[in-house]
């Protein structure tokens, strides 16, 4: 016997007797055996079916019902009183034979390429939107032309397990009794377009006015792109140059992709041109302010509807058919206040028919409480009949250097030190010498201070008070250009910006709306503010959850609030001394960008946060110089915009119970309300500094303890007793020929105005 033979002799011989039977698994692994998870699977595969096959018979095709549910918008003002009722419905049924056939394909390439062979459904998409919906992840699942069709006309736009089950099962059914031509024909007739227009023949008169047998394929596949996302790809007045870029892509998509579907020639495709829709019709109701107040509102509601999950197209469809009431945040004294405000110091100072420049400026505004984020005014333009972009919302415009108090921000954030390892606060010493090349950073960058002018080793704080380019510059490359990004985009701007050098200037696009915010989380001690214009609103009587306006502390309070100390000195000592009122303190920057296209004013007092912004926009939506507005040489941001800051805070200071006289602030003692510590006192250059010497003394305002006392010419002590009137701050007239920059006494040769390159796309 060989040494194998008698080791498996040995081990069989060792083994206990079973009857020549395997020992049996004991425990959970006996309900594990591979042939047992087979049968599990198939049983569960089995009994899915089974419930499948059960909802399939229970479940009928409803009546549908789609133009029964829609109704008008109403909206209210904060006091309860009907603003608008907006919402007719535009709809017209056509035959499918009436809709020309390549239009027909347009759609069906831009929306469901596979629509003629398909079987009605996307098992894979759908699932992956019911999984998404039971997770909460807010991304929804694909979707055919039957499933759209489906949702239109026989259910609704919830956003529940329940409702996309019933669209699985419905469009099988419908598949069975309807034939595709049937269905492609509902589809068109019950989508939602955009402009109020629901199906294809209405959506042909709202952007070309004509019916749709006589649309060109270009046009018609223009009213293709727009099922994706009406309101972005819409071409309308009111629609940025990013927009109308996006819809040109999609435009452009639609037509590739028939190409590929070989319903269009190659040939033909390249020579075809882009049609721009006509201009939409203002809706009654809309006239005036109540335009801008209404479209910011209903922004609002998409923008919400979005962040639960909905597509773009959906929410906006949602919105479309009614049912609405929104009732909107806005104070009726406080806009009154502020559009007498614009009146005042800005258009009774125009004359279009005597200056061509004072045709193209454009004023823009918004109030918000800090304490809770509501937007209490809002200004959009002269008319919104007139001019349907409001300038309150609209990004387009660089917010040159009402950007600069964030690089500071982020440097105390990032406890950030100078290219000399010197510590960044109010006191650190740069070098503000005009064009001085910035070190530290891989694109070269030099700009020029406002006049060229020169000043030396200066504070941050003084930086600050005259906005001097070519310290914050320098700042910006010291703290990390992604973390300057990080911060601003924390604090509530939005991230579509380069990060480069020329950021420091504010080179970026920001709408008022988007820097009341920022300024408003600075005011509420770092806690992040979003704007709403929303108070409350309801769908067919049931409460619609807005989200919170305030949220999670973004940065410490002692970097807000130190932020706020050092932009005192702005309207104490600087560019903004315009807007000083000895009843209540005010922090705030000035910004001018490159050219006077955008002048800006970006305020607060401890109980509300304003800003305002002048826009130069020329012929075509082009941006202009404002130079000359009024006859008034430049417009710089201590002017008609700080003057509109001023007017308005003043007339309303004193309305409400909770109005704060003095911030209430926790600093360390990093911090000074004016200039700071003189240059030769504190910290060492960044850079070597110019021989021009600082043109001002400086002062200090920390107590012997260390703790930061905010200062300025007439404030008060303590909060004042009732409510007084406060007077007005004057209005000096503006002489042309002292170049002042930003500043307004007349008596700095520059206030420190920025110089910015064009926005970045």
């Amino acid at each position: 016997m060989g040494r194998g033979q008698a080791r498996q002799a040995q081990n069989k011989g060792s083994r206990p007797a079973t009857g020549g039977k395997k020992p049996k698994k004991k425990g959970i692994r006996r309900f594990f055996t591979w042939k047992k998870l087979l049968a599990y699977c198939i049983a569960v595969v089995a009994l899915g079916a089974g419930a499948f096959y059960a909802l399939y018979l229970y479940v009928d095709v409803p009546k549908g019902n789609s133009a029964a549910k829609l109704q008008s918008n109403v909206y209210k003002s904060s006091d309860g009183r009907t603003i608008a009722r907006i919402g007719e419905v535009n709809r017209e049924e056509v035959p499918l034979a009436k809709v020309p056939e390549v239009i027909q394909r347009a759609v069906v390439a831009a929306e469901n390429k596979n629509f003629y062979n398909d079987p009605g459904v996307d098992l894979k998409g759908t699932a992956r939107g019911i999984l998404n919906t039971v997770m909460g992840r807010g991304k929804q699942g694909g979707s055919t032309i039957t499933q759209q069709y489906v949702k239109n006309y026989y259910l609704d736009q919830s956003q529940t397990v329940t409702r996309k089950v019933k669209e699985l099962i419905i469009s099988l059914k419908v598949q069975d009794e309807k034939t595709k031509p049937e269905i492609l024909e509902g589809y068109l007739n019950t989508s939602y377009y955009g402009r109020g227009a629901y199906g294809i023949q209405a959506a042909a008169r709202a952007y070309y006015n004509k019916d749709v047998d006589k649309l060109s394929l270009e046009e018609g596949a223009y009213l293709a792109a727009l099922l994706q996302a009406p309101s972005q790809y819409d071409f309308g007045p009111a629609s940025t140059e990013a927009g109308k870029l996006n819809a040109k892509k999609r435009w452009n998509y639609v037509l590739d992709k028939m190409v590929e579907q070989n319903w269009l020639d190659a040939g033909k495709r390249q020579s075809m041109q882009f049609k721009e829709p006509g201009k939409p019709k203002s809706a009654a109701g809309l006239k005036g302010q109540n335009g801008y107040l209404i479209e910011a509102a209903k922004k609002e509601i998409i923008r919400d509807l979005m962040q639960e999950g909905r597509s773009a197209k959906d929410a906006e469809q949602i919105f479309a058919a009614g049912g609405w009431t929104v009732t909107l945040s806005i104070d009726p004294k406080k806009q009154a206040a502020l559009e007498k405000a614009v009146q005042k110091q800005l258009l009774d100072d125009l004359d279009p028919k005597l200056r061509e420049v004072d045709k193209h400026v454009q004023a823009g505004a918004v109030s918000v409480d800090p304490k809770t984020g509501k937007v209490v005014a809002l200004y959009g333009g002269a008319d919104f009949a007139s001019h349907q972009i409001s300038n309150a919302t609209r990004a387009d415009y660089q917010p040159a250097s009402t950007f600069k108090p964030l690089i500071l921000a982020s440097a105390l954030e990032n406890d950030s030190t100078t290219q000399d390892k010197q510590r960044i606060t109010s006191s650190t010493i740069y070098d503000g010498t005009s064009e001085r090349p910035v070190k530290g950073s891989p694109i070269p960058y030099a700009p020029p201070n406002e006049d060229d002018r020169s000043y030396g080793p200066v504070t941050v704080q003084k930086a600050m008070n005259d906005s001097i380019n070519s310290v914050f510059a320098q700042m910006v490359v010291d703290v990390g250009m992604s973390k300057v990004k990080k911060t601003a985009v924390d604090l509530g701007m939005k991230s579509d910006f380069e990060e480069t050098p020329a950021m420091s200037l504010g080179s970026m696009g920001a709408s008022p709306m988007e820097m009341a915010g920022v300024y408003a989380t600075l005011n509420n001690h770092g806690k992040k503010t979003t704007p709403s214009i929303v108070k409350a609103a309801t769908l067919r009587g049931q409460a619609f959850k807005l989200p919170n306006t305030i949220g999670d502390r973004v940065v410490e309070r002692n970097t807000a609030d130190g932020l706020t100390s050092v932009m005192t000195g702005v309207v104490d000592d600087g560019t903004a001394s315009v807007v000083a009122n000895p009843a209540y303190q005010v922090a705030g920057k000035t910004g001018t960008s490159d050219d006077n296209k955008s002048a800006w004013f970006a305020g607060y007092t401890p109980g509300l946060v304003t800003t305002v912004g002048l826009f130069g926009e020329g012929p075509g939506g082009a941006q202009v110089t404002m130079k000359g507005t009024g006859g008034n040489g430049r417009v710089d941001g201590g002017k008609y915009p700080a003057r509109i800051w001023a007017e308005y805070t003043s007339s309303v200071y004193g309305d409400g119970e909770d109005d704060d006289a003095k911030f209430d602030l926790e600093t360390d003692s990093g911090f000074t309300s004016v200039q700071g510590p003189a240059p030769t006192t504190s910290g060492t250059p960044s850079a070597p500094a110019s021989p021009t010497p600082s043109p001002t003394p400086s002062k200090s305002t920390q107590s012997p303890s260390g703790t930061p006392k905010p200062t300025g010419t007439g404030k008060p002590t303590g909060r004042p007793t009732g409510k007084p009137t406060p007077p007005k701050p004057p209005s000096p007239p503006i002489t042309p020929s002292v170049p002042t920059g930003d500043a307004t006494d007349g008596t700095r040769p520059n206030g420190g105005r920025e110089l910015q390159p064009p926005v970045q796309p």
